[in-house]
């Protein structure tokens, strides 16, 4: 019965471009290290995702004397038929404003003050 549990650990429901992105979106000034270390890739890898989601018009660098900085275009469509026609930008604001509230020091107080004020 550890098979199942192992092989859960094994596999993420982004891939590292998902990953890549969504770290750039929370973070467009981060550095390539620290993408890799939040993405779980490595530093080459991460320089790679991010020359092809330029190539593909997903984000474009800036450089600002030693600094890269980052813009997401929100416009961008899914690469993938099974989500035709949907943006990216809804998707990136919702993993991005959810790793925010997650080092939030007390998320479930400010979650029960927005349904107190609806009742």
């Amino acid at each position: 019965m550890s098979e199942p549990d192992e092989r859960a650990g094994a596999w993420t429901l982004l891939t590292g471009h998902g990953h890549v992105l969504v770290e750039i979106a929370r973070n467009p000034d981060a550095r390539i290290r620290d993408i890799a270390t939040v993405a779980g890739l490595t530093e080459r890898a991460v320089q790679a995702i991010v020359a092809d989601l330029e190539a593909a018009g997903y984000l474009t660098r800036t450089r600002t004397g030693r600094r890269t900085a980052y813009t997401v275009d929100p416009e961008m469509f899914f690469r993938h038929p099974a989500q035709e026609g949907h943006r990216v930008g809804p998707f990136l604001a919702l993993l991005a404003t959810v790793g925010d509230a997650r080092n939030r020091a007390e998320p479930e107080k400010d979650h029960g003050e927005a349904g107190q004020a609806g009742e």
